[in-house]
């Protein structure tokens, strides 16, 4: 990525989820050029954001988004060193937004960090040695499009922290990824019928704090945003 003279002020860190935004990238709004995949630029460093910005800033396939209108974008860029605690916060964020689908362009993920970036939402995934203009456009247009985009050794990675997890946690109780517990389904069943989580602890006989466990669990196992859309997963897969 190229150095430029001009940068933008770092992340607050006393709110890390609201990190600085291109100070003016330029200013449009989707209805403005139909077709174009709009994007947000977000770094702490600010030579690492101008140096995204350069490279996409020509592409006709992308706009790219000011401060104003970064929480309407499509698609989040969050170009980062490594994951800390500040980045799992604004991921966390953006995973919450439902009009953004989030990709990360890193340094270096250390041990661990693949299954929290995932687990905070990340939908693509590009390591900064990588971030040639080519394949950022590529990671933007494959977020755009609903697709997941990682490196091929992180994808082998994920597939063996998925069948250790499958084997170590799921099988003694037998259960898979895609499935649930009587008790999982008949929570989300209630949950469907539009009960609180009151309501379902009187109706099951279970306390609050067990009900809200147990749905936080199906959200977390499945990568399900809400209570929502785990009913909407459960009745499009037949499980309850």
């Amino acid at each position: 990525m190229h150095r430029s003279e001009k940068s933008s002020p770092p992340m607050n860190t006393a709110t890390p989820y609201v990190p600085a935004q291109p100070r003016s990238v330029h200013r449009s709004s989707r209805s403005d050029l139909p077709g174009r995949v709009t994007v947000a630029v977000y770094a702490a460093d600010p030579v690492l954001r101008v140096g995204v910005v350069q490279q996409l800033r020509s592409r006709p396939e992308v706009d790219l988004l000011d401060d104003a209108d970064a929480e309407r974008a499509q698609t989040s860029l969050v170009v980062v060193d490594s994951v800390d605690d500040d980045v799992a916060a604004l991921l966390h964020r953006l995973r919450h937004n439902t009009a953004t689908r989030a990709g990360l362009v890193v340094g270096t993920l250390g041990p661990g960090a693949l299954q929290r970036v995932i687990e905070c939402g990340v939908a693509a995934v590009l390591r900064r040695t990588d971030a040639d203009q080519d394949r950022l456009l590529h990671l933007v247009l494959a977020m755009a499009n609903g697709e997941g985009v990682l490196p091929g050794d992180l994808l082998g990675k994920l597939l063996t922290h998925v069948g250790g997890l499958q084997r170590s946690a799921l099988d003694p109780r037998g259960l898979s990824l895609s499935t649930l517990t009587t008790r999982e389904a008949d929570m989300l069943r209630l949950v469907a019928e539009g009960l609180d989580t009151a309501e379902i602890a009187r109706k099951t006989a279970y306390s609050e704090r067990t009900v809200k466990n147990v749905l936080h669990e199906i959200i977390t196992r499945l990568q399900l945003r809400n209570r929502a859309h785990a009913v909407g997963y459960a009745l499009r897969n037949g499980l309850i």
